[in-house]
C-alpha cells in the first residue's frame, strides 16, 4: 500500500496539514510526490527525474483550470462581503434583533443559528458578519448566562448546514464543485439531482444543533468586560451606502437563482452597489483589497486542490487503491464508513470541505462503483465525506469565525469551546446518518 503513489501522497498531505504546514504548500508538495512516485511522463518520452517533475507541474497547472469559476466566485463574494462590512447594515440588524431575541436562552441560540444561515445563502458574506454581530451581543449572553459553546455550535451550524443542503449562494458553489469533479471522473449529474439528495445532509446537522443546545443548557458565568462596540445603536439609520449595498445583495441573489451562476450574480451585485452608492467609486480599490483578503486564500486553495485531483488521476494508482479499499471495506456498510472517516481526516487537515472535493472524488467514485452504490448514494457519500470535518477543524472558517466573535473579550477558547463541541455534535451525526443514507439510497 505504501508504494501506491495516491495513498502515500494523501498520507503525506494529511501529516503536513496536521503539523500546521501551510495548506497550499502541503497540497503542492504532496502532488509533486505523487507524480514523481508514479514516474508520470509525456507519452513516448524516456524517463528522467527533471522531465517527470516538469510534466507533473504541467499536469497540476492544467488541472487547476477546473476550479477557475469557483475561485472567481470566491473572490467576487469576498468583495460583496467587504462592501457590506463597510456599511451599517449588520449593525442595524443587531439593533433590530437584540430587542426580541432575549425571550429565553434557547430562543436566542436558535435565532443566532437562523441568522447565520443567511450568511451562506441569502446574503453570502461567509464569516464576515460574525465579528460585527456577536461582540455587541456578548453582554446580553452574559446576563442570560448562556454557555458560549452552544452559540459556537449555532454559528457553525449556520455556516455549514446551508451550503451542504441548498443550491443557493455558497451552496450553489459547493454543488457546482461536486458536479464538476464527478464529471471529471465519469459521472455526469445535474445540479437538481445533487439538490434532490443533499438536502438530507441537513438532518444530522439539525440533530447535532438540538443536542448541543440541550447539552449546554446549564448556566455558565462570564465576566462583563467593557468593549468598544457602539452603545447608541438606535441612532444608526439606513443611508445611501446601506440602501446601495442592500440593492446589490438583492440583485446578486435574484441573478444566481434565475441563471444558476454565482459569479454572474456576484459581479452584477458589485456593479449595482457601485452604481447606487453601496461602494463609493473612490473606495473600490480598498473594497476589492479587503474582499481578496477575506476570500482570496480560499480561492487559491480551491485551484491547487483541483490540480492535485488531476495529478492523482494521472498517476494511475487509483484503481489499485480502490481494489485494496474495497477488499478492506467488506461491503457497502464498511465502505461507506471507511469513505466518511477518510473524508473526516482529510477535511480536518485541509480545513476546507470545498478543497476536499477534488481530492476525494477521484478515489471515491470508482470505489463506490466497485461496491455497488447507486448514483444518489455516491452523491451523498462524496458530499458528506467532503463536509464532515469542516466543523471541528482548527483551520476551518466554520470554527475560526465563531471564535473570532465569541472570544472578543478573551473568555472563549478556540479548541475547547469551539472545535471540540462542534466536532462532537456535527461530525459524529454526519458520519452516522451518512452511512445510513448511503446504504438505503
Amino acid at each position: 500500500m505504501l508504494s501506491n503513489p495516491v495513498f502515500s501522497s494523501i498520507i503525506l498531505m494529511f501529516i503536513l496539514c496536521i503539523l500546521r504546514c501551510n495548506v497550499m504548500l502541503s497540497i503542492l508538495i504532496s502532488a509533486m510526490v505523487a507524480g514523481l512516485m508514479a514516474h508520470i511522463m509525456p507519452s513516448g518520452e524516456a524517463y528522467t527525474f527533471m522531465k517527470s517533475m516538469n510534466y507533473t507541474l504541467d499536469v497540476f497547472m492544467d488541472g487547476m483550470k477546473g476550479n477557475l469559476q469557483t475561485a472567481l466566485s470566491y473572490v467576487l463574494l469576498g468583495v460583496l462581503a467587504a462592501a457590506i462590512s463597510f456599511t451599517n447594515l449588520t449593525t442595524i440588524l443587531i439593533n433590530k434583533i437584540s430587542k426580541f431575541i432575549t425571550k429565553s436562552k434557547f430562543y436566542f441560540i436558535f435565532v443566532i443559528a437562523f441568522i447565520a444561515c443567511f450568511s451562506q445563502n441569502l446574503i453570502p458574506v461567509h464569516i464576515a458578519f460574525i465579528p460585527i454581530l456577536i461582540p455587541p451581543l456578548l453582554s446580553v449572553m452574559n446576563k442570560m448566562k448562556i454557555d458560549r459553546r452552544a452559540v459556537a455550535c449555532a454559528l457553525t451550524f449556520g455556516l455549514q448546514a446551508p451550503y451542504i443542503s441548498l443550491p443557493v449562494g455558497f451552496g450553489l458553489l459547493f454543488f457546482t464543485i461536486l458536479q464538476k469533479e464527478m464529471a471529471n471522473n465519469g459521472l455526469n449529474v445535474e445540479i437538481s439531482q445533487i439538490a434532490s439528495v443533499m438536502w438530507m445532509a441537513a438532518i444530522p446537522m439539525i440533530v447535532g444543533l438540538v443536542l448541543a443546545v440541550i447539552t449546554f443548557k446549564k448556566p455558565r458565568e462570564y465576566k462583563d468586560i467593557e468593549n468598544n462596540t457602539p452603545k447608541n445603536l438606535d441612532e444608526i439609520k439606513m443611508g445611501l451606502k446601506e440602501w446601495g449595498a442592500l440593492a446589490g445583495i438583492v440583485v446578486a441573489f435574484i441573478i444566481q437563482i434565475c441563471f444558476g451562476s454565482l459569479p454572474l450574480g456576484a459581479l452584477l451585485g458589485i456593479i449595482t452597489m457601485i452604481v447606487f452608492g453601496g461602494i463609493k467609486y473612490k473606495d473600490m480599490d480598498k473594497t476589492f483589497d479587503k474582499g481578496i483578503h477575506i476570500m482570496g486564500f480560499i480561492a487559491f486553495v480551491m485551484l491547487v486542490a483541483a490540480g492535485y485531483g488531476a495529478i492523482l488521476r494521472e498517476t494511475g494508482g487509483i484503481p489499485d487503491l480502490v481494489n485494496a479499499a474495497a477488499s478492506l471495506a467488506g461491503g457497502k456498510l464498511g465502505g461507506a464508513a471507511l469513505m466518511l472517516v477518510i473524508g473526516l481526516f482529510i477535511t480536518i487537515g485541509i480545513g476546507s470541505s470545498f478543497g476536499t472535493i477534488p481530492i476525494i472524488t477521484a478515489i471515491y467514485y470508482p470505489l463506490a462503483l466497485e461496491l455497488g452504490f447507486s448514483t444518489s448514494a455516491i452523491i451523498i457519500l462524496i458530499g458528506i465525506a467532503a463536509a464532515v470535518g469542516d466543523a471541528g477543524s482548527p483551520a476551518s472558517d466554520s470554527t475560526l469565525g465563531p471564535t473570532s466573535g465569541l472570544n472578543f473579550d478573551g473568555q472563549h477558547n478556540h479548541i475547547y469551546d469551539t472545535c471540540i463541541p462542534t466536532f462532537i455534535f456535527f461530525n459524529i451525526p454526519l458520519i452516522l446518518f451518512g452511512i445510513l443514507f448511503a446504504v438505503i439510497l
